[in-house]
């Protein structure tokens, strides 16, 4: 019974991505009908011959977006992870002078939403002279107190300090202790966290930071083309696709390393 439950549950969960799906292979006429059809009758890839002859006619090659949204997305999402880490290390594990008032910061912080700090983000990027440059996407990746405040909660949890202090009293250094003993440990967390910036860094698209054309992100360069309006319904429903895959992937290939781990790294005092 249970076993047919998660069958059904998961057969929901599911659904909109089979809907994108076949929405991106009907044909235009299928997609304006009444009452809207789930399956395309008649399946086409037109979808897909159109946009990518949009693309190819583009006068930035499509390869240049292309490159700048696995450019930002990749150094931003590790760059986030590494720092968010480090960061959360001394804090969960060593108790200064200032740490409690530096974790309530980052908790307040993150009430904010982005567009609170939009403007303040655009003026630090400014006087430092990041404005149209990949620096003014990654940087403020890098600064979310997402991560840090994930990782944190997670060394609380999951690291426990006599295994610490086991290993110090072996030699161990600190780099030692975080690298080989705490990452391995907390790898659910920031495969979390890869997932989440990962979604948010690719994407990106018509961003206040960058104005040259060449260095705008894909998600910018397929809006661009899905604002042709009704006649290019059918490449807005590929681009959709397109835009879903990649961050898809990530989450498959991160689900069930997050699933391995949980079962496996518990540990007691």
């Amino acid at each position: 019974m249970l076993i047919l439950f998660l069958i059904a549950f998961t057969s929901l969960m599911i659904l909109p991505l089979i809907f994108a799906v076949s929405m991106s292979l009907k044909p235009t006429n299928e997609l304006w009908v009444f009452p809207p059809t789930f399956f395309a009758k008649q399946p086409t890839l037109k979808n897909y011959r159109d946009l990518f002859g949009l693309m190819t006619d583009s006068w930035v090659p499509i390869g240049r977006y292309i490159f700048n949204t696995f450019f930002i997305t990749i150094v931003g999402t590790a760059g986030h992870i590494i720092i968010a880490s480090m960061a959360a290390y001394p804090l969960s594990k060593y108790k200064f002078p200032g740490s409690r008032f530096i974790f309530v910061m980052i908790r307040t912080s993150l009430m904010f939403s982005g567009a609170v700090i939009a403007i303040p983000n655009y003026l630090i990027m400014n006087s430092l002279n990041l404005i149209d440059h990949y620096s003014s996407l990654i940087l403020p990746a890098f600064s979310s107190t997402l991560g840090l405040f994930l990782m944190k909660q997670f060394m609380d949890q999951m690291i426990p300090m006599p295994l610490l202090e086991s290993a110090e009293i072996d030699g161990a250094s600190e780099w030692i202790k975080f690298s080989r003993i705490v990452m391995p440990m907390v790898k659910p967390a920031w495969l979390t966290l890869m997932i989440f910036s990962v979604r948010d860094l690719w994407s990106t698209g018509a961003s206040p930071y960058i104005y040259s054309e060449k260095l705008k992100t894909l998600p910018y360069a397929l809006s661009q083309i899905a604002s042709g309006g009704i006649a290019r319904a059918g490449v807005g429903a590929a681009i959709s696709m397109l835009l879903l895959l990649f961050p898809l992937a990530v989450f498959i290939f991160s689900q069930s390393n997050i699933i391995e781990t949980m079962a496996t790294s518990g540990m007691k005092d």
